[in-house]
């Protein structure tokens, strides 16, 4: 090795060296040492920038290409250059800064392109396809943008173009590793052997990792993370010095529930300067774990917080239990392990285990039989319903498992936003103003294009859009085909079938003369409301401005008008809250009661707004109604509201409700309130009145711990003691 790494440096002095000589050398598994060495003793700065990027001594890089770029004379490609180290080492804004400049320079450089390309294909915003698509037209002849594109289109779940763009690379550059690397995630994607692929991989570089890697990116896109899990191993074992692959295994590793070697190979990656966000990200993660507490039975794992364990544990526990048996039923099927369950009270935490990946939900995401979310806490109160996310992310587990993973995207998200409503009608989320327009112009894709809709989208709505648009359809298909059409569905696509064909298969028709059904029924669901949307907008804005200044008749006269244009509408200011608010400050009570009613009952779930209707209807007498309306709170948000779990608990213990009075009571002490002995008198109050003498004991013992002289614990731990019946439960 040293005789040939002499005879290459004797070459190489022989004439000047290029980057590109130097990164051949690499491409095909040579030592380029030497090569680049030899381009740090040039004059040339941008030259030396490049030798010292080979050697991996970033910092002396950037400041030779900092000294290329002050000359008078440096052009675009310079520029270029340096916004892909800036790239490589994850400082995509300064990328970005310097690709423009060297639009600026010159306004048709390809490069420049293709760099931009890359930095908005890392985020999946609409723009990557645009910018590639001008690179390949200013040099139709770049491999590396060919294959940039191939990758585009894979993410796009476009298999074709990615084939074809993949082929041309390898024709314009038969050594186009990653182009082959495409072509071998295709067909593993359509259960296809890799293997003639790999073989000519190996033959041109044996060391090649980044091609394992890229293999077990495509795979983990498309949701198979075991696979991909495999492919990043195999990247690691061929080239054990590509961090980016080893921090790639760990996250995926940790999003199929580890810890340990999770840790290892992020660590690794880190000790040895591949330090990206998702990188640092999660190992600080991993570090929060020791904050966390895990309950585990049979079926489920579910991980929380220690700050809110206690008193999320009974409501999480009991609707993931509930989802399970649901879904059971449902897909006909048992899951093979338990189910785990991770509740993020630090939204940033969440945002971590989403990182990298394209057209998720905001609020939870799946991993196979890992499912992680915010938690209530982690939000405004009300922004989310807790237990919709729970339900939809479930749905993902069975789906994907029931299908090995081989489903499109547009059908498992349609799907679990579908079955939220299944739960319950009030569940789900409504449809929104941007949806609205998205149908107004025309904007909805073909089902079998619907995929696009969730990787790189067009309009910045798009991926809300195409969440409704998969869910509408599949509430569609429910209701004229039947449920069990949706499951039918399922099978088909465990099968590989490309969508039209399942559309035919399953329901008898094209997926054309579908497209043409589905759009029919839905203008008969919303046509009136789009077509009103306008003068709704506008009507709207003219009630808020006169709820504003307490015009209350403008409100009772206009309102209802309002709301009849667009009544799905339960956002910020919207009439029904308006409404009830005159109706109230005219004294009339069962009107305000009414019309909050309606808006419990399109969706609402504003906690102020629910808490208004719930004091409302006990003081109407209604207690029944009131205790649903404020228990309807508890799959919103359960934490930080000391109020509404006392006063159900209360609602409950009158109801008779024991068992319900004892978890909002149990909720009470979980919040640690300054009454901490009336709080524990009133849950051993309703331990007394379910029959449970030791529970009750244990908690009037807890009251009078924090307050020793309290006299109505005193009285009734003396009651215990004597055996006497229970008392009527007196709460305060």
């Amino acid at each position: 090795m040293r005789y040939l790494l002499l005879t290459l440096a004797l070459t190489l002095s022989s004439h000047a060296a290029t980057w590109q000589e130097c990164r051949g050398l690499e491409k095909h598994g040579k030592d380029a040492t030497a090569c680049y060495t030899q381009l740090t003793h040039t004059n040339d700065p941008a030259l030396r920038a490049e030798g010292f990027w080979g050697l991996e001594n970033y910092q002396q890089a950037n400041a030779e290409f900092r000294e290329a770029v002050a000359s008078p004379s440096s052009g675009a490609a310079v520029r270029v250059r340096w916004g892909l180290l800036f790239h490589e080492r994850f400082n995509n804004p300064e990328a970005v800064n310097l690709f423009n400049e060297a639009l600026a320079k010159d306004p048709n450089y390809a490069p420049a392109f293709y760099g931009l390309a890359l930095v908005s294909a890392d985020g999946f915003d609409g723009r990557a396809p645009q910018y590639i698509a001008k690179a390949l037209t200013l040099d139709p002849k770049s491999a590396e943008s060919r294959e940039l594109a191939a990758d585009m289109a894979f993410e796009n779940s476009d298999f074709d173009t990615a084939s074809k763009e993949a082929d041309q690379a390898i024709t314009l550059a038969p050594d186009a590793l990653d182009a082959m690397a495409i072509h071998a995630a295709i067909d593993l994607l359509n259960d296809r052997p890799p293997d003639a692929w790999l073989a000519k991989i190996t033959a041109i570089n044996p060391k090649y990792g980044e091609g394992y890697a890229r293999i077990g990116y495509h795979l983990v896109q498309n949701r198979r993370y075991n696979d991909g899990v495999t492919y990043y191993r195999k990247a690691v074992e061929v080239q054990p010095g590509l961090w980016s692959a080893h921090a790639q295994l760990g996250i995926n590793l940790m999003r199929l529930g580890q810890q340990d070697e999770p840790e290892k190979e992020l660590q690794l990656a880190y000790d040895n300067g591949y330090r990206d966000a998702a990188t640092v990200n999660s190992l600080r993660l991993l570090d929060s774990y020791k904050n966390f507490q895990t309950f585990t039975d049979d079926t489920t794992i579910l991980k929380l917080n220690k700050k809110e364990a206690e008193l999320l544990q009974p409501y999480f526990s009991a609707e993931l239990h509930r989802a399970m048996a649901a879904y059971e039923k449902k897909y006909q099927m048992k899951l093979k392990g338990p189910v785990q369950l991770e509740v993020y009270p630090d939204h940033e935490d969440f945002a971590v285990r989403t990182m990298g990946m394209p057209g998720l939900g905001a609020l939870g995401v799946t991993f196979g039989q890992v499912v992680a979310m915010d938690s209530p806490s982690g939000r405004k109160p009300g922004e989310f319903h807790w237990a919709s996310t729970l339900r939809h992310e479930l749905s993902h587990v069975y789906v994907l498992s029931a299908t090995n993973h081989r489903v499109p995207r547009w059908f498992t998200e349609g799907l679990a936003v579908h079955e939220e409503t299944q739960a319950s009608p009030e569940w789900g989320d409504r449809v929104t103003p941007e949806i609205l327009i998205a149908i107004r112009d025309k904007k909805l894709l073909p089902v079998a294009e619907l995929d696009r809709g969730f990787i790189y989208p067009q309009y910045p709505a798009q991926v809300i859009v195409s969440y409704f648009q998969g869910g509408s359809i599949c509430d569609y298909i429910g209701e004229r085909w039947g449920e069990g059409k949706l499951l039918e569905i399922v099978h088909a696509y465990a099968k590989l079938t490309p969508t039209p064909e399942v559309i035919q298969t399953t329901l008898g028709i094209s997926a054309e003369q579908f497209d043409k059904d589905y759009m029919a029924w839905l203008d008969k669901q919303l046509g009136d409301v789009v077509k009103n949307f306008d003068p709704w907008r506008k009507q709207l804005t003219e009630l808020a401005q006169h709820a504003k200044s307490k015009d209350y008749a403008f409100v009772l006269a206009n309102g209802e008008k309002a709301k009849a244009l667009y009544p799905q509408y339960i956002g910020d200011a919207n009439a029904y809250q308006m409404i009830a608010d005159a109706q109230l400050a005219g004294g009339n009570k069962q009107a305000a009661t009414k019309v909050l009613v309606e808006y419990e009952k399109m969706g609402g779930h504003e906690p102020a707004t629910l808490k208004q209707l719930a004091t409302l209807e006990e003081g109407a007498g209604d207690k029944v109604a009131a205790a649903a309306t404020l228990d309807r709170l508890n799959y919103v948000y359960p934490t930080g509201d000391e109020e509404l779990h006392r006063r159900l608990g209360t609602l409950f213990l009158e109801l008779k409700n024991y068992d319900g009075a004892v978890r909002e009571y149990s909720a009470v002490v979980a919040l640690h309130p300054l009454d901490t002995a009336g709080a524990q008198y009133n849950l051993a109050q309703a331990y007394m009145a379910k029959g449970d003498r030791a529970k009750a004991e244990e908690a009037v013992l807890a009251a009078l711990e924090a307050a020793p002289g309290y006299r109505p614990a005193q009285t009734l731990l003396l009651q215990l003691h004597n055996g006497g019946a229970a008392a009527q439960p007196k709460t305060n």
